[in-house]
């Protein structure tokens, strides 16, 4: 339904900040809400931040709350991650995703982009 192409990841020392984008395509994008996921080696995929349908209510996970910024311009048919006080713990793959309607429920997201690696190094 929605093809997701994200950029923006990279080497960063903990304490740093980097943003990372998500470009959507073949799609009506103001009506998805949308999300960022994360995955480390080993661990469960995460749930990061949502921003829902039309921008209408923002949702993070413990762990960002407070460093990152999840936003989106749909006029662009955009969405960023601003990553703010990195943390070791912060690597993972970090994955676009989109869900039809307004939900902020994480099995919802069915269509996703290709990930981008994002390292903090100590």
């Amino acid at each position: 339904q929605v093809q997701l192409v994200e950029s923006g990841g990279g080497l960063v020392q903990a304490g740093g900040s980097l943003r990372l984008s998500c470009v959507a395509s073949g799609g009506t994008f103001s009506r998805y809400s949308m999300a960022w996921f994360r995955q480390a080696p080993g661990k469960e995929r995460e749930l990061v931040a949502v921003v829902t349908s039309y921008g209408g209510s923002i949702y993070y996970a413990d762990s960002a709350k407070g460093r990152f910024t999840i936003s989106r311009d749909d006029a662009k048919n955009t969405v960023s991650l601003e990553m703010n006080s990195l943390k070791p713990e912060d690597t993972a793959v970090y994955y676009c995703a989109a869900a039809y309607g307004t939900t902020w429920r994480a099995q919802n997201f069915g269509s996703w982009g290709q990930g981008t690696q994002v390292t903090v190094s100590s």
